[in-house]
């Protein structure tokens, strides 16, 4: 058998191994995700008022994300901040999202950045009239709290990391994004 044919042909048995250690240990069944979304609603700007400690977006202030309905019915999505300080260096990316099972579990989507590579996207709160959330990726490192305006009221910001505790987020670990706005 060529080389080149098997790697290529274990590549999606290595993914779903890497992808499954990444949850098992961690003591904590998945998440539950909202059942409804109405994605017109979800869409346009949303201001990232806290996340977990993460690589990908270490140091941005300013950060946002926003949605968009492309023509073939995904979604994009544009990330976008400022480095160290809103008068840094600005950082943009680009991906696309979109929802496996719209039926059965609205709330899940799956996002790319890479054509290769995608990763969940869990709306495991969402206020009634779409003005806050609060996303969950693969597991429990992941975690972000959104509000449609730079500013999110305390006390509801308090219920929403008292939610993420509650289901065993390292809430303690979270990171207020500045979001100073000129």
């Amino acid at each position: 058998m060529n080389r080149s044919f098997w790697m290529m042909s274990m590549l999606p048995a290595i993914f779903l191994f890497v992808g499954c250690a990444g949850m098992i240990g961690n003591g904590n069944p998945p998440m539950p995700i909202v059942k409804s979304v109405e994605l017109n609603r979800y869409t346009g700007k949303w201001y990232e008022i806290a996340r977990l400690n993460h690589r990908f977006e270490r140091g941005l202030t300013n950060v946002t994300a926003t949605y968009s309905i492309r023509p073939d019915g995904n979604i994009e999505v544009v990330n976008a901040g400022f480095k160290e300080s809103p008068q840094g260096k600005f950082s943009t990316i680009t991906g696309k999202a979109w929802q496996p099972d719209p039926e059965g579990q609205a709330g899940y989507l799956r996002v790319s950045f890479f054509w290769w590579f995608s990763s969940p996207y869990n709306i495991v709160f969402l206020d009634n009239d779409y003005r806050y959330a609060m996303v969950t990726g693969p597991n429990r490192k992941y975690l972000w709290i959104l509000s449609r305006t730079p500013d999110l009221d305390e006390t509801i910001y308090q219920s929403m990391v008292e939610l993420a505790q509650r289901n065993g987020f390292a809430t303690q670990e979270l990171i207020k994004v500045i979001q100073k706005w000129d």
